[in-house]
């Protein structure tokens, strides 16, 4: 990922996202230094909260990365996956539905969700819903789309 440019947002932009993650996902993101960053080779920007890049735009929306979900754990938005799943989410597999163990309600389709493993809570990629956190789990077929996950280019993205 080649960096094109960087800027310091300013106060109201900062505000503006802080409300929009705080409203969607429940947390709480403080940081003291918010800065864009646009790639040449993509049209995804990444958001560096104090020099980390915890915020990214997946197609035009932004939302927390794995790591920032890690940093700032989220009570909303959230799939949970069993241990069997971790190692094929964690390789950029979309989320199949017996892999599934809770889901937060207020998921509805097309959502950015965390897909979070079970046992330490801890991130393992961001997605997009196809269904009702509802109808999350089950037997068989996709009900996330991996669009971003632990190892890929966007988390091995250093400032």
């Amino acid at each position: 990922m080649q960096v094109k440019s960087r800027h310091h947002l300013r106060s109201d932009e900062i505000d503006a996202l802080e409300t929009s993650l705080a409203d969607h996902l429940g947390i709480d993101l403080d940081g003291d230094d918010y800065e864009r960053v646009e790639f040449a080779d993509t049209d995804r920007e990444v958001v560096l909260v104090d020099g980390e890049p915890l915020v990214a735009s997946f197609d035009g929306e932004l939302f927390l990365t794995v790591r920032g979900a890690n940093e700032y754990p989220p009570e909303n938005h959230v799939v949970t996956v069993d241990a069997g799943a971790i190692s094929f989410v964690s390789d950029g597999a979309n989320v199949m539905r017996p892999g599934i163990t809770a889901a937060t309600d207020d998921i509805e389709p097309g959502d950015l969700v965390v897909v979070v493993e079970e046992t330490h809570e801890k991130a393992l990629a961001v997605g997009r819903a196809g269904t009702d956190g509802s109808d999350m789990a089950g037997e068989s077929g996709k009900v996330v789309e991996s669009l971003h996950h632990v190892g890929d280019d966007l988390y091995e993205f250093h400032a």
